[in-house]
């Protein structure tokens, strides 16, 4: 079905949903968001000059559903892309059109839909496409997906389709199918009380193969056209714990982003928990090699990726802390996390009359033993070379340790405090060489006081000092290398270095009004040119479904990423406008 046939049936639908009145005709729904930011130079700060002095991001969502059938469309626009998002997106002059249209028919056995859709093998590291907005990314598959479920406690999903790249596709065609099976329910196919597991345990497993074809038509190398990935994974949760494996495998899959290196891939995640009244405690290890999967060997960035690494890393809220957040390595890494969260019972010395909790968190990533050259991939060029998959390498890309403390003092008033200790190989992460390494300490607080049960004041204080290191061939870390005036050899070093503070205020009205103001001060900056006020002010107004932001400041540049997945931000200074509703 070509798109304006598919946007043409859609509109037949709309329009006898409305002229019917009924429900039973069918119901209407979806969602829009206008994202609105002017730009204006300001050469301190580097926000570079914006010819449209006005761009803007929208979408819009219509969905039918009548009864087991349901369909919908997505129409976007980017006039032109906001800064930070790929200019693919607006591509030379601006683009708007239908992103996303799928028609969908569903019921206790079978789950059919044609047009675009997303989905997920175990925990994505074979196939992932969904959407996240805030990165500008979006995989979605244009095919067809089956998903059948007529065997109590078996599922059976396949798929058939090409990945959207911005408002077209790619060249490669995907294919997959996975099955799981929740062994309790399972078994109740061949007798109702058969059972192997003891009460209030659940046992599940899962595997999965995704193959992609695309033609090879590199005049030098012997490009494999199919490339072909699969899973296995289990599932056990039972009396508090909880353990989650899986192991992903891709055979050969040279490509521009991996130096055209021959070698498979691999990755494994196991992540395993215990929650009882007051205490959860979670730790997870993942190790990967050449895991980078798209299903065109020649995209760059984010475009036609086709699974998802997950983070073994904690995912950060706090303003200064995305400074310098950890991107997965799809070509290398290996890391543990462990997180502790415990609560005083209340009465007791430490919990108070209100409660006290305690959150401990430790991450590490280090590369893993490999004879790869992490410093030049093109020295690998049609090579294979030698991993040691579950063993440690000497280069430490991130560590983490941190811990919070949320206190409730009384009815109306409650704080928390932050400590955190941090080492960022930017150089590598960035891939930015000669930025050398980070290491931070950032303390952050936080005060939260009730005025009334509608009004409410909260005060973010956050402070970050930063200690910039060089790192030779071998990964060892070296002072500042400095010349016969003391100054520094190398300007390069980081563009954002040097202390920072960050305080936040915010008075909300609930339901409908959010005020706030915030600032980040560079005042450590080794360039007193450079030791910059970052003032910015957000005011929300919410009505219904109805949510209205408006905000005007600085913006620095940085790196924003969402699971582990980043794309970087360009500093900017403006008005921001978003205008959202569901209906």
């Amino acid at each position: 079905m070509s798109m304006s046939t598919f946007l043409l049936f859609f509109c037949i639908l709309f329009s006898t949903s409305l002229l019917a009145q009924n429900p039973s005709d069918g119901v209407i729904g979806g969602n829009f968001q206008i994202d609105v930011q002017s730009y204006k130079p300001d050469s301190l700060i580097g926000a570079q000059n914006v010819p449209e002095k006005v761009r803007s991001n929208a979408f819009l969502n219509l969905n039918y559903t009548k009864g087991d059938f349901s369909a919908g469309i997505r129409y976007e626009s980017y006039l032109k892309e906001i800064l930070g998002f790929s200019p693919n997106w607006g591509g030379k002059e601006g683009n708007a059109g239908i992103g996303y249209r799928y028609a969908r028919y569903r019921n206790d056995d079978i789950d059919v839909t044609i047009g675009n859709f997303y989905e997920q093998f175990g925990n994505g590291m074979i196939l992932r496409t969904y959407e996240e907005r805030g990165l500008g990314l979006d995989n979605a598959l244009d095919g067809v997906r089956a998903k059948l479920n007529m065997i109590q406690g078996m599922q059976i999903t396949g798929i058939f389709g090409k990945q959207r790249s911005f408002f077209s596709v790619g060249p490669g065609i995907v294919r997959g199918i996975d099955g799981e099976i929740l062994v309790e329910d399972f078994l109740k196919n061949f007798g109702e009380h058969l059972s192997i597991m003891p009460d209030g345990w659940r046992l599940r497993f899962g595997g999965g193969v995704v193959s992609k074809y695309e033609q090879d038509l590199d005049p030098t190398l012997n490009l494999p056209e199919n490339v072909l990935a699969f899973n296995t994974r289990m599932t056990l949760q039972g009396a508090g714990f909880a353990l989650d494996a899986e192991y992903a495998h891709k055979v050969n899959d040279p490509k521009t982003t991996n130096g055209n290196s021959y070698n498979p891939g691999r990755a494994l995640y196991v992540n395993g928990s215990y929650s009882a009244p007051g205490l959860g405690i979670n730790v997870s290890l993942k190790s990967l090699d050449n895991m980078d999967f798209r299903s065109s060997r020649r995209s760059q960035l984010t475009d036609l990726v086709l699974n998802y690494l997950p983070a073994v890393t904690k995912q950060y809220t706090y303003r200064l802390l995305t400074l310098y957040p950890y991107a997965t390595q799809p070509y290398g890494e290996i890391g543990v996390q462990a997180d502790i969260l415990y609560t005083f019972p209340k009465g007791s010395f430490l919990g108070g009359q209100y409660g006290t909790s305690i959150n401990v968190n430790y991450s590490r990533v280090h590369s893993i033993d490999s004879s790869r050259n992490l410093s030049d991939s093109a020295s690998i060029e049609g090579n294979l070379y030698n991993t040691k998959f579950l063993s440690f390498g000497k280069r430490v890309f991130f560590d983490d340790f941190n811990v919070e403390v949320q206190k409730k003092w009384s009815k109306d008033f409650k704080t928390n405090f932050g400590f955190m200790k941090q080492y960022y190989l930017k150089e590598l992460i960035e891939l930015l060489p000669g930025t050398g390494a980070i290491r931070s300490t950032v303390i952050t607080s936080e005060f939260i006081y009730s005025m009334t049960k509608t009004q409410t004041i909260r005060f973010e204080l956050q402070h970050m000092s930063v200690d910039h290191r060089y790192i030779d061939n071998e990964g060892n870390e070296l002072d500042r290398e400095l010349d016969a005036n003391g100054k520094t050899v190398h300007p390069k070093l980081d563009n954002n270095n040097g202390n920072w503070i960050y305080a936040l205020a915010e008075y909300t009205v609930a339901p409908k009004w959010f005020i706030s103001l915030f600032n980040e001060y560079n005042y450590g900056n080794e360039d007193p040119n450079r030791r910059l006020n970052y003032l910015s002010g957000n005011i929300i107004y919410v009505k219904d479904a109805m949510r209205l932001t408006l905000g005007y400041g600085r913006v620095r540049g940085g790196i924003l990423c969402v699971g582990g997945v980043c794309r970087p931000v360009p500093a900017s200074n403006g008005f921001s406008l978003s205008v959202s509703s569901t209906f």
